[in-house]
């Protein structure tokens, strides 16, 4: 992969926060170009092409944080391979601090926003997504900046194969009822959940992140919302 990379588009909020040890800076420059991927500018890419060696599965992480979550995903499941998108470069440092001893090329990574790479993915060639506790844009003038939008669905429905689950978490009041109208009213998603312990108890396969963690300290219960990619478009809920 090229040792070169850079942003595709304009993000809101951080992409750097306090200067990285030598260390972390170093995996940045000599680690992360093992893992990058590098969008091409036309044309639909299967991602299980971006792997050494063939994947049952191919699953996306939409702003992995630290990479806590990952790295567990990573380890429970062997036969997957894990894309993570995480413009902030400190969180990005830290995943490859946790990937040293990796050596499997199970997890691909880009350091930016994830919606050109979705858009990027061959029709249904994604098995699961997380979106874990997005910055929930509080204020009425930023609610455009949310990420959990039509158009991500749009995109997402489209890069998912039917039956696949997207899992979205989130700690705000506000941003939880954003997310159920944007997701339940779009034709190609519906909710798993059958009672309210499904939403308000994280699953045991569901790990938790340091950023959850801290929620839960701060009395901020975390939500916890799994959706399935519709079988066929606008159906009623269908069992497996």
């Amino acid at each position: 992969m090229p040792a070169t990379w850079g942003f595709h588009t304009k993000l809101y909020g951080r992409r750097r926060g306090r200067a990285l040890r030598p260390g972390m800076a170093r995996l940045l420059a000599v680690a992360l170009p093992e893992r990058l991927i590098v969008l091409e500018s036309s044309g639909l890419i299967d991602p299980g092409s971006w792997f050494d060696e063939p994947v049952a599965d191919v699953w996306l992480e939409i702003g992995f944080g630290s990479g806590e979550h990952l790295e567990a995903q990573l380890s429970a499941h062997p036969g997957v391979g894990l894309i993570g998108c995480e413009p902030y470069l400190n969180g990005v440092a830290h995943l490859l601090s946790r990937l040293a001893g990796e050596r499997s090329g199970r997890v691909r990574i880009l350091p930016d926003d994830a919606r050109p790479l979705i858009a990027s993915l061959t029709p249904a060639s994604l098995g699961r997504v997380f979106i874990l506790f997005p910055d929930p844009w509080p204020k009425a003038r930023h609610h455009k900046r949310r990420l959990v939008s039509r158009s991500t669905l749009d995109g997402l429905a489209r890069a998912m194969r039917p039956g696949a689950e997207l899992r979205i978490a989130t700690d705000d009041v506000d941003y939880l009822r954003w997310i159920l109208v944007e997701t339940l009213s779009h034709p190609d998603f519906f909710w798993l959940a059958e009672r309210p312990s499904d939403w308000r108890s994280r699953p045991l396969d569901w790990p938790q992140t340091r950023y959850e963690a801290k929620a839960v300290k701060a009395g901020r219960p975390p939500n916890y919302l799994s959706f399935e990619r519709r079988r066929v478009p606008g159906s009623a809920h269908e069992t497996a």
